[in-house]
């Protein structure tokens, strides 16, 4: 069966200013990763191309969040008062799909809604919303996963999740495998079973397609086997400590665990630094790239700026820009998206993200 790609208003992947003005050195570049990648960057680094990208397919999870406000979490045996509820859409694998399509880039969305809970509705809605292809997307028995969500003032988050149909069983059809083995990329999260992300890396993997896999989720060891197919692989400085078992409270502690995850055999480590930025381990006998953060004016809600982070770093990669330039854009994506409350509502439109990116140009 052939695979259609859907094409929602995507804008021209020719490269933008941003992208291209800051020459970098040889050193910081990802040859192994960009040589992957490189079918797909020569057609999105044409003005006039005429052939549509190689879609971005996100393989992972989608929640209904239930947000509640708060000004701090509760001591134990303490009960402390919400200022409201609210029911937005959520979950990492549909945070980073819309994150994606609002940058432009044709995504599709594999995952699993559950078809006897309301939300589902909701969750569908707002994916189409922002543009993501759901062709490949299944309705399963049960509830939809849903993530409950404690909101603190200055916007930092706890998260409790309850896996329902991400955690249900999965089958992959012909047609998804297809489309897996035709993408520029394929980018993971662990909110669903590490089987299904192991069959998807693998498929991704021997039809020479980058695995980009985001460590948030649930804890524990990531298995060597996907380990291996990871083109990079992205965690936060707290999922990298309890992922090698070592400290990463300065850079050269984080530099030192991200080289321990090369050495398993993951050919980039980018790291989430929150507000200290990110940084990027190209490979070994290659120089970090560092990244600073754009600062905020203020800091409304952190959740989902990780995923927009990692997946608009896909993105600009795919549309043939330089990691350092992708981090630039990453950055500012995520900048915008802690200034908005919600994880999916919060995602910033291409327009808005290339806008902060010139402004800081101008300075």
């Amino acid at each position: 069966m052939r695979t259609q790609l859907r094409l929602h208003a995507t804008r021209s992947c020719a490269p933008r200013p941003w992208c291209i003005s800051r020459p970098q050195k040889p050193a910081a570049t990802l040859p192994r990763l960009r040589a992957s990648l490189q079918a797909t960057a020569s057609l999105s680094a044409s003005p006039n191309m005429s052939s549509p990208s190689k879609p971005l397919v996100v393989v992972g999870s989608v929640n209904a969040d239930l947000v509640l406000p708060i000004e701090r979490l509760p001591k134990p045996g303490e009960t402390l008062a919400a200022a409201s509820i609210e029911t937005v859409p959520g979950g990492k694998g549909a945070n980073q799909a819309a994150a994606a399509a609002r940058a432009g880039y044709p995504t599709f969305f594999v995952g699993q809604f559950g078809k006897d809970d309301p939300n589902a509705t909701l969750l569908r809605g707002a994916l189409n919303g922002c543009g993501v292809d759901l062709t490949h997307a299944q309705d399963v028995a049960g509830p939809c996963g849903t993530a409950l969500i404690l909101l603190q003032s200055g916007g930092e988050n706890s998260i409790i999740i309850v896996g329902g149909a991400n955690q249900a069983s999965w089958s992959l059809s012909e047609p998804v495998k297809q489309l897996l083995a035709t993408a520029g990329a394929v980018l993971l999260q662990r909110e669903i079973p590490e089987q299904v992300n192991i069959e998807v890396a693998r498929l991704a993997h021997t039809a020479g397609v980058p695995v980009f896999l985001d460590a948030g989720g649930v804890e524990g060891p990531i298995s060597p086997e996907l380990l291996s197919y990871l083109a990079v692989l992205s965690p936060n400085e707290t999922e990298l400590a309890r992922l090698t078992g070592m400290p990463t409270d300065s850079e050269d502690q984080v530099l030192a665990a991200a080289g321990k995850l090369l050495d398993a055999g993951v050919k980039a480590v980018l790291v989430k630094l929150g507000a200290e930025g990110s940084l990027l381990l190209p490979g070994r006998g290659e120089a970090p790239v560092r990244q600073r953060a754009f600062k905020a004016p203020e800091v409304v809600d952190t959740t989902g700026a990780g995923d927009c982070f990692t997946a608009c770093y896909a993105v600009a990669l795919l549309q043939g820009c330089p990691p350092a330039a992708a981090l630039r854009f990453a950055s500012a994506a995520a900048c915008l998206c802690v200034q908005r409350r919600g994880a999916m509502p919060s995602l910033p439109a291409r327009e808005e993200v290339e806008l902060l990116l010139g402004a800081e140009k101008e300075e």
